[in-house]
């Protein structure tokens, strides 16, 4: 393991914004850090990054105690911050190459380093610009370039696809998936379907403490839970199905019904037994396994 986070624990007065937090995380895959507004989640981030210091517990980075050397540990990671800080009146080029000298990176290594990151996060025509007329996507892909410039072994980026367009959501997944393959990259977000499309491994953490850390496969079999969607013609009732399990309304108002079972089999004979009873029009009756949106709204809200 590349990150090592033991026991983190930080109080502010008497709340505890972290509670013994504890995961890890390891080169080649990308770790999902998830959870609600107030979790805990920038706050673990800035404590790993050296910006906060913890009351308690140990982050331990390529085998160095990062919380009693951050100097040292400080250019092995590379940041983006939720709110990315950039300097508005400089050009682009002008800021990455201002970024690289702050870690002592040699001149020619610098251009270098700035030429092959503006193609890669999709800034060749925008380098030439002050970032203050970029927009907030293309500000995002400076802030990713800036977290990159110095080539850290871990990587962390905190909401990094905010602001951006389908196309350029592509991208930037690209980009993640690349730089993952040889470095630890931890990546916060709300968006579910990015989780989901980019990340081996899922933290969720709520209230300051972990409730799930595991590999994003093993979260979604062990629910051991199976969805039935239900879509009729007719407006539904809940009371009609609550004895088959968790029921509530899908996207379709109460013309659709999402059912959470362990016995997906029984639980389709029975459904389908009660809309001929109801006289009910079907319009499609699908299965699939808890998606993590699902999952992590139960655990959360557990």
């Amino acid at each position: 393991m590349s990150l090592q986070v033991s026991q983190l624990t930080k109080l502010y007065g008497t709340q505890k914004a972290l509670d013994e937090v504890s995961f890890s995380a390891s080169p080649g895959r990308i770790l999902g850090f998830l959870g609600p507004n107030g979790a805990g989640k920038s706050t673990t981030m800035k404590i790993i990054t050296g910006y906060l210091s913890a009351d308690s517990g140990s982050v331990e980075i390529l085998g160095e105690n990062a919380l009693k050397h951050p100097h040292q540990i400080s250019p092995k990671i590379g940041y983006l911050p939720e709110h990315n800080p950039l300097y508005l009146d400089l050009y682009v080029r002008e800021f990455l190459e201002f970024s690289g000298g702050l870690y002592g990176m040699k001149s020619s290594l610098i251009q270098n380093r700035v030429n092959e990151l503006v193609g890669k996060t999709g800034l060749s025509s925008e380098q030439h610009k002050k970032i203050g007329q970029l927009s907030k996507g293309y500000r995002q892909r400076v802030g990713l370039a800036r977290a990159l410039i110095h080539d850290p072994q871990v990587v962390i980026l905190d909401e990094p696809t905010t602001g951006l367009d389908p196309n350029q959501l592509v991208e930037i997944r690209n980009l993640i998936r690349e730089v993952a393959e040889d470095k630890t990259l931890i990546f916060s977000t709300h968006i579910m379907q990015e989780v989901e499309a980019i990340c081996q491994d899922v933290v969720i953490i709520n209230r300051g403490k972990v409730l799930a850390a595991s590999p994003l496969s093993e979260l979604r079999a062990g629910s051991g839970q199976t969805e039935l969607i239900l879509e009729t013609e007719e407006e539904l009732e809940l009371e009609w199905f609550e004895a088959l399990g968790q029921v509530r309304f899908g996207a379709k108002n109460k013309r659709e019904l999402i059912i959470v079972t362990s016995e997906p089999t029984e639980t389709r004979k029975i459904l389908m037994q009660q809309i001929a009873e109801r006289s009910l029009s079907l319009n499609s009756l699908n299965q699939s396994k808890k998606n993590l949106e699902t999952l992590f709204r139960e655990i959360t809200n557990a």
